[in-house]
């Protein structure tokens, strides 16, 4: 074979065999790349739903605090004219239902700054009911808005004025005992949602804020002359404050 043939012949292209194997690596390069790519986009679209699914329960936790932190002590009267107290929640209710001020009225409308505001729990939703006059009627139906989804729990707790923790409101009284509970000094709603697990609220309600505005006992025999700051002791350490 002469050396011209020879040189034609090497630069007529690859073999089949050259091909074949170039293409296996680049579909196997392509592969991982896809895999990799999917797996990174996969991740976004997940962190895009937690980011969303968070700010989306930040809002609900505001709007709890917001309705909680205007509790007011005034009672209601049920479809069936049977009176509720201000605040009803836990053990014998689904949820807590309770009555708060501060319902805004930009059209001037004759009707009370009042709002009566239930959290309830229905399967894996919780949801937020309203109704638009205190004492209600047969016909009176609330507005629904659904907060949460894909709730396993709700629970719900009260902070008594004796500094234990309650599983429901009103809490069980002596039967001789007919006057009306005081309200709790804090709630705690406790949240287990798939994929984020279990969350604790704590919100205060707002008597605990006039509590610590009202004046400070003073005498005794403390280091200072018997004289309590913060309404703290300085002879026993305790926390008073006058009623």
């Amino acid at each position: 074979m002469s050396r011209a043939r020879v040189a034609c012949r090497a630069a007529g292209g690859f073999t089949l065999l050259e091909l074949l194997v170039s293409l296996s690596i680049f579909a196997l390069v392509a592969a991982m790349a896809y895999g990799g790519l999917q797996s990174v986009l996969n991740t976004q679209d997940q962190t895009e739903q937690q980011s969303q699914r968070m700010a989306q329960l930040q809002l609900v936790y505001r709007l709890m605090q917001r309705d909680l932190e205007q509790l007011v002590d005034r009672g209601i009267r049920n479809e069936f004219g049977d009176p509720v107290g201000a605040l009803v929640g836990g053990s014998g209710y689904d949820g807590v239902e309770f009555t708060r001020g501060g319902h805004p009225n930009p059209a001037g409308f004759l009707r009370s700054d009042l709002l009566r505001v239930a959290y309830v729990p229905d399967q894996d939703t919780l949801l937020r009911r309203t109704w638009r006059v205190l004492d209600r009627s047969q016909d009176s139906q609330p507005d629904e808005q659904v907060l949460v989804e894909h709730m396993q729990s709700f629970r719900i707790r009260f902070l008594g004025q004796n500094r234990e923790w309650q599983d429901r409101w009103p809490p069980p009284r002596p039967q001789q005992q007919n006057a009306p509970a005081d309200l709790p000094l804090a709630v705690e709603v406790q949240l287990e949602l798939d994929g984020i697990g279990t969350l604790n609220w704590d919100f205060l309600l707002p008597q605990v804020a006039l509590a610590s505005q009202k004046p400070l006992r003073t005498g005794g025999t403390g280091a200072n002359g018997g004289r309590k700051e913060d309404g703290k002791d300085n002879a026993s350490g305790e926390n008073e404050v006058v009623n």
